[in-house]
């Protein structure tokens, strides 16, 4: 079983007298920043000059200021960025004014575990990683709640490393809910094929499909929709309160005998199961790091022609047209609310 924390357990005292410097002010960085000021924390933030972060976080009330001025004022540095654009960043912004005795600190660990940053010896490496989005993770904070988290310590040059983690993440809230102790390594390579074989790829193209079949049978978009997309939600909101038993539990011995007989024929176990195994692989061994490095070296022309390719497909246009007209199209938690 998984080491565990909890509130008991931390000490956000540790963070007393230190700055912290939150780098990046988007989904994470600014439930971050918010979270940690709200705790009692002195909390900077580090921005590219002119970006269109810069006057958001300065109306929040934070002292903005360019990223070396950022690094050389914070004791903990946390990269709150994306994953594509961290290792430049670090290499220009940061690494010149990262002194002894610091902590760097990160939500995922793409950039360390493939070796894209290798920070000095003598400063603090660790992860805070809360299982959860930005909004998540603001919304559950100022309801007095908390997003899980995890925690990791890839280098422990002060040996305090893993009490300033503990009470960072005490800091955005995660102590209230748990956090579980993991490495960078296992966080980054289970978090990529989380994503890719079932919660983004898995999904995305398990509804597309659904969708697919019942339109080209000759049903109605809009009943397409609801049946294979609208309503995934309402089940994942089940199984994460109370796993799959919760799920059945809920829906009716209909639908569940149809999970037993029809599952298992639109994705055959082994054969599944074999291709999540090859997914996995490409992640072990850096094939995907290095696939998704050179395509932002290169453009992104594969990846933003996929993005243009979905946002032109049936789907997302019907779903968009359905939740124009419902009572729910302005009750978004989203930081910024797309259609």
């Amino acid at each position: 079983m998984a080491k565990m924390y909890y509130e008991k357990d931390c000490d956000i005292s540790k963070l007393d007298g230190k700055t912290i410097a939150i780098i990046g002010y988007g989904s994470q960085g600014h439930a971050h920043a918010l979270n940690l000021r709200d705790s009692g924390c002195n909390v900077i933030v580090g921005l590219r000059k002119g970006g269109k972060s810069w006057p958001v976080a300065e109306k929040d009330g934070f002292d903005v200021m360019t990223v070396p001025e950022a690094v050389q004022k914070g004791d903990i540095i946390m990269i709150l960025i994306n994953d594509e654009a961290q290792a430049d960043m670090y290499k220009k912004d940061v690494a010149p004014y990262l002194t002894a005795g610091k902590a760097i600190a990160f939500a995922h660990g793409f950039n360390i575990r493939y070796k894209q940053i290798t920070p000095p010896a003598d400063v603090d490496v660790f992860m805070a990683a809360p299982k959860g989005p930005g909004h998540t993770v603001r919304s559950t904070y100022v309801a007095g709640k908390g997003v899980p988290c995890l925690v990791a310590v890839e280098q422990d040059a002060t040996g305090k490393a893993y009490d300033i983690a503990l009470a960072y993440i005490a800091g955005i809230g995660g102590a209230r809910a748990g956090i579980m102790e993991t490495t960078m390594h296992d966080e980054t390579e289970t978090d990529l094929f989380g994503e890719q074989a079932v919660l983004c790829g898995g999904v995305v193209d398990l509804m597309k499909c659904g969708f697919e079949t019942l339109v080209e049978a000759g049903y109605e978009p809009e009943n397409a929709y609801f049946e294979c997309i609208h309503e995934m939600k309402l089940i994942v909101d089940l199984i994460n309160k109370g796993g799959i038993a919760a799920m059945n539990y809920s829906i009716s011995d209909t639908a569940e005998y149809g999970e037993y007989v029809s599952g298992p024929r639109v994705l055959p176990y082994e054969e599944t199961k074999k291709n999540m195994k090859a997914v996995l692989k490409d992640i072990q061994d850096g094939t995907f790091a290095g696939k998704w490095i050179a395509e932002n070296k290169n453009g992104r022309t594969f990846f933003n022609s996929k993005r243009e390719q979905l946002a032109k497909h049936q789907m997302e246009i019907v779903g968009r047209q359905l939740r124009e007209q419902m009572l729910w199209k302005n009750d978004s938690d989203l930081d910024t609310a797309s259609n």
